[in-house]
């Protein structure tokens, strides 16, 4: 089990920028296939990035390609989401996820794969 907190969230205006982070305790996070969610007021929960244990490439959504990006610091044990040009569409509770079981191809993003999870970190873009 990895313990992950999340941090970074916040009010930016639209066309802003907002750096989340997602501190691990307990494992590696190199270890583990790490996915970035968001659940906005209503909606349920999608997948936005994530980067894979064994393959190390990163997957974007196509709502967010070209904004955001999902660095790593391995040395401080944990993930980034870099968000970029944000818009209003991208207000949402963000939440960083760890898994085990899946180790090449992230892109599906199924919440029952995901083991540990964040608490959750508020993102909201005025227009």
């Amino acid at each position: 089990e990895v313990q992950l907190v999340e941090s970074g969230g916040g009010l930016v205006q639209a066309g802003g920028s907002l750096r989340l982070s997602c501190a691990a305790s307990g494992r590696l996070l190199a270890d583990y296939t790490i996915a970035w969610f968001r659940q906005a007021p209503g909606k349920g929960r999608e997948g936005v990035s994530c980067i894979s244990s064994r393959v190390g490439l990163p997957h974007y959504v196509d709502s967010v390609k070209g904004r955001f990006t999902i660095p790593a610091d391995n040395a401080k044990n944990t993930v980034y989401l870099q968000m970029n040009s944000l818009k209003p569409e991208d207000t949402a509770v963000y939440y960083c996820a760890a898994s085990r079981g899946v180790a090449y191809y992230c892109s599906d993003y199924v919440l029952s794969e995901y083991d540990d999870w964040g608490q959750g970190t508020q993102v909201t873009v005025s227009s």
